[in-house]
């Protein structure tokens, strides 16, 4: 059967299914700041604009908080009908369980292989050859964000990269100006440290050590560097008390921090606030250093249920989420680059446009998320949490991540 064939047939059924009876799926997932509620509304309404109804179940907290939520609820029996997951392994033993909608059928009649970009995405959502999730966006990690009205206020220029930013904390610093915001939470100081490393190490350490688990490298001379630059790094964020990211990025609006360490979806707090990329602050890819990104961010995955009415709207909801409108409406308010390569984003600003081209030049690499299990992951944040928010040295962290590569699944 031809692509466009079977295309029209799965649009038949699902207008067919829609046009008998309105259906509601609760949606779980945890974006709750205010640039993230402004950005799942655009999910919400198109959604809802089919006749059916979206029923928002946010968590709030990180994803850290809301991931065993979503579990306990699944392997509880009180699934909802979509959730919001990591791109990756998150979802992994949930499949391996039978818990988990298989959109194969969805993904071959919309063409998913030939548009989503770059096709790592898709291959993290698919196991034994069968597609479990529909990827919705890209969310890089290697961001720094500094406000221009700090640099103002202390006489200085704006740094263009991290070394540049490190040398002018102490003036910031005499300005009364905290350096480096950071909220106390494992997940935040850990993707620091994944940012740290690459800019430090570069990438052909990081990714010996996070995709080929090389606890050698690790332990080596690149892997030293990068842990005495996040030592220096942590006495820049000494007097940063606040918990949650978003507070921390608030910090850098306000410009009582020069600077955050944040994924590109600090985008969408800057973007409620009013300000404006190049005037009130910039964002540098790869701190500057390295114009690379991973290809993190967002997935939805379909629990299984029993009723065929509610598995219909699942795959049509699925089909939605990335058909081009609703890619380019939700991404434009997230932040975050889009999963197809074939849409019009001309209109993104200056920091989208940025890890525009660095996608359409390759410069990608794949998330921890996609490389290492959600079990060694949690262990690494806790790791970085102990490390950021006490005295352990340089060495005892670094000894002690090695043992969780060596370790690691």
């Amino acid at each position: 059967m031809s692509k466009v064939l079977k295309t029209m047939l799965l649009g038949t059924a699902l207008t067919a299914a829609s046009a008998v009876q309105a259906v509601e799926l609760e949606v779980t997932h945890w974006w709750t700041s205010g640039g993230e509620a402004a950005a799942v509304s655009k999910f919400a309404e198109a959604w809802n604009a089919t006749g059916n109804t979206w029923l928002d179940g946010a968590i709030a907290g990180s994803g850290g908080t809301a991931r065993p939520i979503i579990i306990s609820r699944i392997l509880g029996g009180d699934p909802m009908a979509a959730t919001q997951l990591n791109h990756g392994r998150q979802a992994e033993e949930l499949i391996e369980a039978g818990l988990m909608l298989d959109l194969t059928d969805v993904a071959e009649a919309g063409g998913w292989a030939d548009l989503v970009n770059p096709s790592s995405l898709l291959d993290s959502c698919t196991l034994d050859g069968r597609i479990y999730c529909v990827p919705v966006n890209i969310h890089s990690a290697q961001w720094i964000w500094l406000s221009h009205d700090a640099y103002e206020n202390a006489g200085l220029e704006v740094p263009t990269d991290w070394n540049e930013f490190v040398a002018s904390a102490g003036e910031l610093e005499a300005a009364g100006t905290l350096p480096l915001a950071m909220g106390q939470q494992g997940w935040q100081q850990n993707l620091a440290f994944g940012a740290i490393t690459i800019a430090v190490a570069g990438t052909d350490a990081w990714r010996e050590v996070t995709v080929n688990k090389n606890a050698d490298v690790a332990r080596g001379p690149e892997y030293t560097a990068v842990f005495e630059a996040v030592a220096n790094a942590r006495e820049l964020a000494r007097g940063s008390s606040v918990q949650d990211w978003n507070q921390a990025t608030n910090m850098v609006i306000t410009g009582n921090a020069g600077a955050q360490i944040m994924g590109d979806w600090a985008q969408g707090e800057f973007a409620v606030a009013g300000q404006v990329e190049g005037e009130d602050y910039s964002c540098l890819p790869g701190l500057g250093l390295n114009e690379i990104l991973d290809t993190g961010g967002d997935a939805f995955y379909f629990p299984v249920n029993d009723d065929p009415e509610i598995t219909a709207a699942q795959k049509e909801l699925a089909a939605l989420l990335i058909s081009p409108e609703v890619q380019v409406s939700f991404n434009l308010a997230k932040g975050s680059l889009p999963v197809r390569g074939d849409i019009d984003m001309s209109s993104a600003n200056g920091c989208m446009q940025k890890g525009l081209g660095i996608l359409a030049a390759g410069g990608v690499l794949p998330s921890g998320d996609q490389s290492l299990s959600a079990d060694t992951q949690t262990q690494i944040e806790d790791l970085m949490a102990q490390f950021w928010s006490g005295d352990m040295s340089a060495a005892d962290a670094q000894a002690s991540y090695a043992q969780l590569i060596e370790d690691a699944d």
